[in-house]
């Protein structure tokens, strides 16, 4: 098929290259425009961007696409279908209608649960035991359109968004191919009115640890937020990001490190397993405890 491929971060790149290896006659790949990043501020390609060119593919950045000239190039590529995952921006109908096939989203939730900006990490912060990528229509709504293909997966026990973000991405790229091949066969399921939520964006001032809830609510905390932002408490007036952790027996003070660094909870416990304290970099815990001293005791939280 003739595809124009739409995405941006380090999720989307499986899919474009699946759709490559595959032999599908990529039209373009458009993406979001390059942005400072780094220490020199400097433009700085999105990863779909960087691969696209990697992989000798005529690359699209639009700052928008709703002037007519961006829909009139965009049409003009005369594309039978267009493949989109975590493009950045938000679709004109004119856009929608463009290919012959219109536009199929690959979506890393269960609809309708988690619509929006950041399913993978609202899926782990809300302790959901499954999840999965579906493979959906395009309309005009927020990830309102009906759904072609799902494909379903537990979420592990100790599993991070970035450890959950890669197993969904490979799932993704597996699931458009099908969905591609079977295309004249596959039933477009309307999506229930009901149970529908909203992953909304994930904001800095989540992210830090508050240490009278729960264990397993501080555990989810913990890996929905690894790497990025990362949950953080303070260690000596040091912000400590907690990386890693798993919910385990214990009964102290909240914040009171109780061993290495497992630290109580309002009820329960959780041992830290990855750590990265202010001016480090990231380590295993058994690496951090032989550089940082926590005796036990230690309360975390708290400013001197």
């Amino acid at each position: 098929m003739r595809i124009i491929f739409m995405g941006s971060p380090d999720f989307s790149v499986p899919v474009l290259e699946a759709l490559v290896s595959e032999g599908h006659d990529m039209a373009a790949v458009y993406c979001q425009p390059p942005r400072p990043a780094g220490r020199g501020k400097k433009d700085r390609p999105t990863p779909v961007h960087a691969k696209a060119e990697e992989l000798g593919l005529p690359v699209r950045h639009p700052s928008s696409l709703k002037t007519p000239e961006a829909q009139a190039e965009f049409a003009a590529l005369n594309a039978d279908i267009a493949v989109v995952v975590a493009y950045g921006l938000i679709l004109p109908q004119a856009v929608l209608d463009a290919p012959k096939r219109g536009c199929l989203n690959i979506h890393a939730s269960l609809l309708p649960r988690w619509r929006g900006a950041a399913p993978i990490h609202r899926a782990i912060l809300s302790g959901d035991a499954e999840t999965g990528v579906c493979i959906m229509q395009m309309e005009a709504g927020l990830d309102t359109g009906p759904v072609l293909l799902e494909r379903r997966t537990a979420i592990g026990v100790e599993e991070t968004t970035q450890h959950l973000h890669d197993r969904l991405s490979k799932m993704g790229s597996v699931a458009i191919l099908e969905a591609l091949d079977q295309l004249d066969s596959l039933t477009p399921v309307p999506q229930s009115e009901e149970g529908v939520t909203y992953a909304q964006k994930i904001d800095k001032s989540e992210a830090r640890v508050d240490w009278a809830r729960p264990a397993n609510e501080v555990d989810r905390q913990i890996r929905g937020l690894s790497p990025f932002p990362g949950a953080w408490t303070l260690l000596n007036n040091k912000r400590l990001k907690l990386l890693a952790s798993r919910v385990v027996a214990g009964d102290g003070a909240p914040g009171e490190v109780l061993q290495g660094l497992t630290i109580a909870c309002g009820a329960g416990a959780i041992e830290v397993t990855e750590a990265q304290i202010e001016g480090r970099g990231r380590q295993d815990i058994e690496t951090f405890l032989r550089g940082t001293i926590v005796p036990s005791g230690t309360r975390l939280g708290e400013t001197e």
